[in-house]
């Protein structure tokens, strides 16, 4: 008798999970959607904000596109997210694939190196420099940052490959 309730309780917990599991993934994220002068970064399912986070940005965000290596800011276009990585200093790195074609091509034409490592990753959280601390500034190198509980949501949301859409 006991077997038919361990057996039943197992059942139950299995398709409960698979229940969960299945509404909250049904579908894969379409692209990323970074809306710089909100602050936000969506993950899109079917054109629509599945999820919404606050984000910061590089410190030259107001002045536009990213330029030239060094110049602070987050750069603006399509990209993908192409490989990540943990990091001791911002907890868990999403490498976006800056600069694109055009990034390239505008930076030859100029004369500049365009930059690159441009990531979205976690903030740091130590005593002397809390997470707190940083998630209303912009305080990246160009680089689009969130709180580290947000960070490890999109992390395991948004697998390699997907696309990102930075807009001013």
């Amino acid at each position: 008798m006991r077997w038919l309730l361990v057996l039943f309780c197992l059942s139950f917990t299995a398709v409960s999970q698979a229940t969960s599991v299945g509404t909250y993934y049904s579908k894969p994220i379409e692209k990323v959607l970074v809306l710089k002068s909100a602050h936000q970064l969506q993950l899109i399912v079917d054109g629509q904000p599945l999820r919404t986070y606050r984000i910061s940005l590089g410190k030259g965000a107001k002045k536009g596109p990213k330029l030239i290596e060094g110049d602070k800011r987050t750069p603006e276009g399509f990209y993908w997210i192409d490989w990540r990585k943990t990091s001791d200093r911002y907890y868990l790195s999403m490498h976006i694939s800056y600069p694109n074609i055009s990034d390239a091509a505008r930076a030859r034409r100029e004369g500049v190196e365009p930059g690159g490592m441009i990531m979205i990753h976690g903030t740091p959280d130590t005593e002397e420099n809390p997470e707190q601390l940083f998630h209303t500034l912009d305080w990246t190198d160009g680089c689009i940052a969130m709180r580290n509980v947000d960070m490890r949501e999109v992390w395991n949301l948004v697998p390699d490959g997907t696309m990102i859409e930075i807009r001013p």
